[in-house]
């Protein structure tokens, strides 16, 4: 027994909602299942590792290049879909009224529906799908390589974002010890000076010195709170995340020579082959516009059913219902087009000509990014060693204008001049070093180097 039609249509509708419904839990459900296992280390310590591993994964910038990816890749499958034969189908009602002796057994007054199927096959278009999908091939590998250069990029931003994080944080514990130490030097200047051994001079220029460097603390204090948000930015956190980093500022060796880094960011980097692969695509659009110098041949085979019904089947005494197949090749060539298409191939042929001059370019640009990270590397670490000796003298200058001055042999402010340039000197070996680290940095992402951990390279 036949269902009623309304029963079928209702069928129709429970499925049809159900595959809509399970397609929107495949879109949407699934990447917020994926966003929510990747987890921030809040309230733990967070090393430098830690940190560009989890900003790999969250940073949402990344995040758009994976998606870009994805859909260059379904692209790719699109163009090689166009290969393949097309399926059409075709319904029309047309209602025609003519007025004729005898009346037609037909009866067109009822109006005429035909349906039809058509399958058709490229067979030649001029190589426009081949070139089609190889560019779009290209394109995938270009969007596959733009991802790898995003995650160059964050890690580097994340890398000198923690190291200008570790230079503020240990530029904050060296100003407390400054503040220590005029804290110690007014304590003992108020101590002669209630003695009668110093004047009150030596006081007030202690408690000068003392103040402005509450000051700068401050400053200092607040710019390793600002290196701190922007942190967290980097990893998609909020930039009042409860996150703690820690690591040290250290020299760490790097003994390869110029041209082996400049050879070796030619070998990686990504936008040197893809600034090649933008020669191949521009190529490819080349060859399109080329397609239409050729004709355009598709091979078809159809079948049409007619009636004068709408569900075209017979119906009483004047019914009727006819059914006919094609089947063919149609060929289409331009022939002529007022030089068109010849202009739009040189049109394209230049811009190949253009993109090998930009690859040209990037690669003297790669050589010289390369270099400038290398000489800013060896720069900085030749100051580690000026900077390292440059404290070890301060501080002994600065014991030595101390123990003078409780011995009552040395000014008050010799004392202050030497604890200012202990400072100085610590922040300026922690700046070597945090110079060094960032050039390290630099010059890795440079070459298309991923080091996640530069501190213990």
């Amino acid at each position: 027994m036949k269902q009623p039609f309304s029963v079928v249509r209702a069928s129709f509708r429970v499925h049809a909602f159900c595959v809509v419904l399970f397609f929107l839990l495949f879109v949407f459900v699934s990447p917020l299942e994926a966003a929510k296992k990747v987890r921030a280390p809040l309230g733990s310590t967070i090393t430098m590792r830690e940190a560009v591993l989890f900003a790999l994964k969250a940073n949402p910038t990344l995040g758009a290049a994976h998606a870009q990816a994805r859909s260059q890749q379904s692209a790719k499958k699109a163009a090689l879909g166009a290969f393949g034969p097309k399926l059409g189908l075709v319904y029309s009602a047309m209602k025609q009224v003519r007025k004729s002796e005898p009346v037609p057994t037909s009866n067109p007054e009822r109006g005429t529906y035909s349906l039809g199927v058509e399958i058709s096959q490229p067979v030649f278009q001029g190589f426009r799908l081949l070139a089609n999908y190889q560019k779009q091939a290209l394109q995938a590998k270009n969007d596959a390589l733009a991802v790898k250069q995003t995650r160059l990029s964050t890690t580097e931003s994340v890398q000198t974002s923690f190291i200008s994080y570790l230079r503020a944080s240990a530029n904050v514990v060296s100003q407390k010890e400054a503040m220590e130490r005029l804290a110690d030097q007014l304590q003992i200047t108020q101590a002669f000076y209630a003695t009668g051994l110093k004047p009150k001079l030596d006081v007030l220029q202690a408690e000068v010195d003392f103040r402005e460097s509450e000051q700068l603390l401050l400053t200092i204090q607040n710019t390793r709170d600002t290196e701190v948000a922007k942190l967290n930015t980097l990893l998609g956190l909020s930039a009042t995340a409860d996150t703690h980093y820690v690591g040290t500022l250290h020299h760490v060796p790097f003994t390869r020579s110029l041209a082996a880094c400049i050879e070796k960011a030619y070998q990686l980097r990504p936008d040197v082959t893809m600034a090649a692969l933008s020669v191949d695509i521009a190529k490819k659009d080349q060859m399109t516009v080329r397609a239409e110098y050729y004709p355009q041949i598709e091979a078809y085979y159809t079948v049409t059913n007619t009636g004068n019904t709408p569900d075209l089947k017979r119906a009483g005494e004047n019914g009727s219902r006819y059914s006919s197949w094609e089947v063919g090749a149609k060929a289409t060539w331009n022939v002529f087009q007022w030089g068109t298409t010849y202009h739009a191939d040189q049109q394209a042929g230049h811009l190949v000509t253009k993109v090998r001059y930009q690859e040209q370019e990037l690669r003297l640009q790669v050589g010289y990014e390369v270099k400038t990270k290398y000489l800013a590397l060896r720069e900085a670490e030749k100051r580690i060693g000026v900077a390292e000796a440059g404290e070890r003298s301060a501080a002994l200058a600065y014991q030595q204008a101390l123990a003078r001055y409780r011995e009552q042999v040395g000014t008050g402010f010799d004392v202050l001049d030497t604890s200012a340039k202990l400072t100085q000197a610590r922040f300026s070996l922690t700046s070597a070093y945090a110079d060094y680290l960032t050039a390290l940095a630099q010059l890795f992402a440079a070459m298309g180097e991923e080091h996640p951990d530069i501190l213990h390279s």
